[in-house]
C-alpha cells in the first residue's frame, strides 16, 4: 500500500460515517412517533418556533446531503457539505435562541465544523466547475 492510500481511506472513511450519521438523521425526522434522540420530531420543530412539516424539509437536505457525500467527485462532495453548512447554521441557530441544554445542542456545531472543513477540502478551483459541463460557459 502506498503512503497516498491512507489518507484517502481514511477520508472516505469520514465522508461515509457523516453520510450514515445523516441518514440517520434525515430518517428520523420522517418518523411519527419517538426517536432515539427522544419525542418526535414533529413535536420538537413546533416547540422550536418552526412548523411540523419542517422536518421533512430539514431531513430530505440531509439525506441529499448524505448521498452527495458518498460520491466520490469533488462537486458532489462539496454541494453536499455545503448544504449540511446551511442546515446545520439553522440547527446551530435554533439551538442558541431556545436556549437549548449543552447536551443537546453539541452535535450540530461538532458537525457544522466538519462539514464546513469538509466544504472548504472541496472547494472548486472555478465556480463554473460547479455546473454541469453540458451547461458550462466557457473560461475567458
Amino acid at each position: 500500500m502506498t503512503t497516498h492510500a491512507w489518507p484517502r481511506q481514511l477520508m472516505t472513511s469520514l465522508y461515509v460515517l457523516l453520510a450514515l450519521e445523516f441518514t440517520v438523521g434525515a430518517i428520523t425526522k420522517f418518523l411519527p412517533g419517538e426517536t432515539l434522540f427522544g419525542p418526535p420530531y414533529a413535536e420538537k420543530f413546533v416547540e422550536w418556533g418552526y412548523p411540523s412539516w419542517m422536518r421533512f424539509v430539514v431531513g430530505a437536505l440531509e439525506l441529499v446531503s448524505a448521498i452527495l457525500l458518498v460520491i466520490p467527485r469533488r462537486r458532489t462532495r462539496f454541494l453536499g457539505a455545503t448544504t449540511l453548512v446551511f442546515v446545520l447554521t439553522g440547527a446551530v441557530t435554533t439551538h442558541i435562541v431556545n436556549h437549548d441544554g449543552w447536551g443537546e445542542s453539541i452535535a450540530a456545531p461538532t458537525h457544522l465544523v466538519i462539514a464546513g472543513v469538509l466544504a472548504l477540502a472541496n472547494w472548486p478551483a472555478d465556480w463554473r466547475d460547479l455546473l454541469p459541463a453540458s451547461i458550462r460557459p466557457a473560461a475567458h
